[in-house]
């Protein structure tokens, strides 16, 4: 599937499809049918070489895509009967995060993820996946209250960072993730949460806690961004310093899954999930289901406590 919008070291891939897509429109397209069928496996072969080989900054790249799934796109490849769920009672309701129940496979679950948006206004509407406090709050409303019903929770998580504007601190921004991080970790209930795109800092952490966490493929989770980190290392942000903070940074699956803050990485299609979104959701989906099977044979005390002893153990250091 080609793209409107090329990243730099797909360039080669994008000359094959436009190869392939201007054979394939011609009137005589059945006669050059190998043809085509070469072009095809040559395109399937360069897309497995490039994407094998991705750099930590590529990865982000790939994780930024316009075009990679979304939380509202994976809830409607997997989910029925989603009823969303909106407010936190106290300010407003912030779009860039959804909140609702729906079925996943046989389970019935609360659902919760950051969206950024498609759109120039969705994206401003959505702070470009940049939640306030009252995306946070509206959150654990909703996680207290698929905890009262005994239902498990599923997080998508896919945001730069929490919104660090006056009016998300006036509000309390630092309490509401804080608080969350706290009540997150006691919630009676299965929790997992996916990196589906971006998992940047405390924005991520904000509902991140989860007794099961996986990656995506070619998403990226660390502290900060490659840019942020950039900007405070070397005092400018640019191609160079963004490349050597990526790599500094160890935030892609691989890394995160050698330096045990994940549980799971979830294979996407060659070329990324942006390239085919419907295998993707269904690889995700099929992780999901699987992990709720798992936590199912917890009970709640256990949960909380396996929980606990999962966090604590990360950054543990030993002496040599």
């Amino acid at each position: 599937m080609s793209t409107t919008y090329t990243l730099p070291f797909e360039e080669p891939v994008i000359e094959l499809e436009r190869q392939i897509e201007t054979l394939a429109a011609r009137e005589d397209a059945e006669s050059i049918a190998d043809e085509l069928e070469s072009l095809r496996s040559n395109r399937e072969r360069l897309l497995e070489k490039i994407y094998g080989q991705l750099s930590p900054w590529d990865t982000v790249r790939v994780a930024r895509h316009p075009n990679r799934p979304q939380t509202a796109d994976y809830i409607n490849m997997i989910c029925r009967d989603f009823r969303e769920l909106h407010g936190d009672r106290t300010f407003g309701d912030d779009r860039s995060i959804i909140t609702g129940f729906g079925r996943i496979g046989s389970f019935k679950a609360l659902i919760v993820g950051h969206q950024k948006g498609r759109t120039t206004q969705e994206r401003i509407a959505c702070h470009f996946g940049c939640a306030h406090p009252e995306g946070y709050r509206k959150a654990l409303k909703k996680m207290k209250l698929a905890e009262k019903f005994g239902l498990p929770i599923v997080t998508f998580i896919d945001t730069p960072g929490a919104y660090p504007g006056l009016k998300a601190e006036e509000r309390g921004q630092a309490e509401a993730i804080a608080l969350n991080l706290r009540e997150m970790s006691r919630l009676r209930t299965p929790i997992i949460s996916i990196v589906i795109g971006e998992g940047g800092s405390g924005g991520a952490l904000g509902i991140g806690v989860a007794d099961r966490v996986a990656m995506m493929e070619f998403a990226w989770y660390s502290v900060i961004s490659p840019e942020g980190c950039a900007a405070i290392l070397w005092k400018q942000a640019n191609e160079d310093t963004n490349t050597k903070a990526a790599s500094a940074l160890s935030l892609t699956a691989k890394h995160n899954m050698k330096n045990g803050l994940i549980d799971s990485t979830i294979k996407e299609p060659i070329g990324g999930a942006h390239r085919d979104p419907a295998a993707a959701a269904e690889q995700l989906q099929r992780w999901i289901i699987d992990s709720l099977r798992e936590l199912e044979r917890f009970n709640a005390r256990s949960l909380v406590e396996r929980r606990y002893d999962k966090f604590r153990r990360m950054g543990a250091m030993t002496a040599s």
